[in-house]
């Protein structure tokens, strides 16, 4: 079997299956990445420790801080204390979600008044279109801290005292 064949069956199982975990599988977040295919991840309880990333998955399928994943537990290991099995993605959280199949330590926390959020969020939304309106604003925009910062103006006056000082300095 090619590379590519490999890849888009273990593509095709990953984005496809609705897996729910066995009694001896958990379901576990990835903390960080360590190289040579290890992750250090956290259980709903708190413990953490590292994970391995099976052959099948690695150059194939990418996880990144914040992802979760199902994993199969080693025996014999002292530092990988896991293997992963299954990468889980929003529709298959949401699938155990719904099947009571989440661990607790991981749901996040909701408020318990749904209508008052929602009027605020409403009137948030509003004040936000207003402000949007009459100005700008950039603060959500990526700041590349590798270059200068230079301090643009739009100002016409200033341009216009700018080229009066050019023209009396030369």
């Amino acid at each position: 079997m090619s590379q590519a064949t490999k890849r888009k069956h273990v593509v095709k199982e990953v984005l496809g299956d609705f897996v729910t975990p066995t009694e001896n599988q958990q379901i576990v977040k990835v903390v960080g990445s360590r190289g040579n295919n290890l992750h250090e991840a956290v259980t709903a309880q708190g413990e953490t420790f590292l994970v391995s990333m099976p052959t099948k998955f690695r150059k194939n399928i990418w996880i990144k801080r914040g992802d979760f994943v199902i994993v199969d537990p080693i025996e014999e290991g002292e530092k990988v204390k896991a293997e992963i099995s299954f990468i889980l993605y929003k529709d298959h959280i949401q699938n155990l979600q719904k099947q009571q199949l989440w661990p607790e330590g991981f749901t996040e926390k909701l408020p318990h008044n749904n209508e008052n959020t929602r009027q605020e969020d409403a009137e948030t939304k509003h004040e936000e279109e207003e402000g949007s309106s009459s100005e700008e604003d950039d603060s959500d925009l990526f700041v590349n801290t590798n270059r200068c910062n230079y301090q643009y103006s739009e100002s016409e006056e200033e341009e216009e005292e700018e080229e009066e000082e050019r023209a009396e300095r030369g």
